[in-house]
């Protein structure tokens, strides 16, 4: 398998043209990482006179200094350098999903040219921790995959229309489980769909460190003074956000930024860690990476679904394989907010997977609309 990397490059062009060096990002953002520009040459692999060439062309294009340095304590970014590493952090996480994609299709193309019939695992998930670990894990045991980040709604439509495999959906565990299933039922099939319990996890409100603005719970996103950035409609964060209004007696209008959707959940943490927003709903791993404070709100479920059918299917063997291992779900449970779920029934049916819920017989459905993305 040829593996095809796509990533963003950016720049700024001043008026007078002047271009601002795409090593300079890179150098800022190591700056940002480690405080200290000569750490920061070592990590770039610049000397450290490029280093400062490059600080002193940005300064002169912007006419405002990008670096503070003190002595014996190292380096520190102005406020207009801090803007450009958070805006390189946007960039990144908001476009990573749409080029993984992208490449995604690209391998799969040049593969079918290279080899005869190659098998394929079409996966549709949303772009998120344990599915990035797993699709890792089929590509180092040479399965070929098509991946396509979706929300969690049409991920399992995908599934239903055939145009996936694997599709990956998460659902709260508690109050709100009834409810989220119920929302996904019309492309599942108590006959026929399977279910693999891939891991639990928290997710909870992403907040600036030390919490300045005192957001502890859902009734504190409508103070006027509060900023909200929200998940993309059809993710089943946004789905989660909507059941948590609903309990708190909260009308999303009310909300500063809830038409607002981001496509993954470090897009959301590096939103709030920009400063363009103050609180966002995600995954717990994202907001360790951005240095956000944390604040628990709702345990769920991640589920990877099929049909029965699929699953003797070499690569869906191959994928199981990869589950039962002890290091993959080691990985799982170092994730912040993640527990890998070892259960003795690892494909279980809707049934056994929602006990304490009643399924309906699978009736035809004809003219049910896919989701939008």
């Amino acid at each position: 398998m040829h593996k095809v990397s796509i990533r963003p490059q950016w720049t700024i062009q001043h008026a007078g043209g002047q271009v601002l060096s795409p090593r300079l990002l890179a150098l800022l953002v190591q700056v940002h990482e480690c405080g200290s520009l000569s750490t920061a040459c070592q990590r770039t692999g610049s000397s450290y006179r490029h280093a400062w060439d490059l600080v002193r062309q940005g300064e002169a294009m912007f006419g405002m200094p990008l670096l503070q340095m003190e002595r014996g304590k190292g380096s520190k970014l102005t406020a207009l350098g801090e803007k450009l590493v958070w805006a390189d952090r946007r960039i990144a996480a908001r476009l990573t999903p749409a080029l993984d994609t992208l490449a995604s299709e690209l391998e799969v193309e040049i593969q079918s040219v290279v080899a005869t019939n190659p098998a394929l695992l079409r996966v549709h998930a949303s772009h998120g921790f344990t599915i990035e670990k797993l699709l890792d894990a089929l590509a180092a045991d040479h399965v070929v995959v098509e991946r396509k980040y979706v929300g969690s709604q049409e991920a399992v439509a995908s599934l239903h229309d055939g145009t996936c495999d694997l599709a990956g959906f998460h659902v709260p565990l508690g109050d709100f489980e009834a409810r989220v299933l119920q929302h996904h039922m019309r492309w599942l099939d108590p006959r026929t769909s399977r279910v693999i319990c891939l891991a639990v996890r928290r997710q909870g409100l992403m907040v600036a460190p030390g919490n300045p603005r005192k957001i502890y719970d859902m009734r504190d996103l409508v103070r006027p003074d509060v900023r909200f950035i929200n998940r993309q409609i059809g993710s089943g964060t946004r789905i989660l956000l909507e059941c948590l209004l609903d309990q708190a007696g909260i009308v999303p209008a009310q909300i500063n930024g809830f038409e607002h959707g981001e496509y993954t959940h470090a897009a959301i943490a590096a939103y709030v860690a920009s400063g363009m927003a103050d609180v966002g709903l995600g995954v717990e791993p994202p907001a360790r990476q951005f240095k956000l404070d944390f604040i628990p709100v709702a345990s769920e479920r991640y589920f990877l679904l099929c049909h029965e059918q699929s699953l003797a299917k070499p690569q869906m063997q191959a994928m199981l394989g990869i589950l039962r291992r002890r290091e993959f779900q080691d990985a799982v449970n170092q994730l912040p907010g993640y527990s890998f779920v070892e259960s003795g029934t690892m494909i279980q049916t809707l049934r056994q997977a929602f006990p304490n819920h009643k399924l309906p017989p699978k009736r035809s459905q004809p003219g049910v609309e896919r989701p939008g993305a």
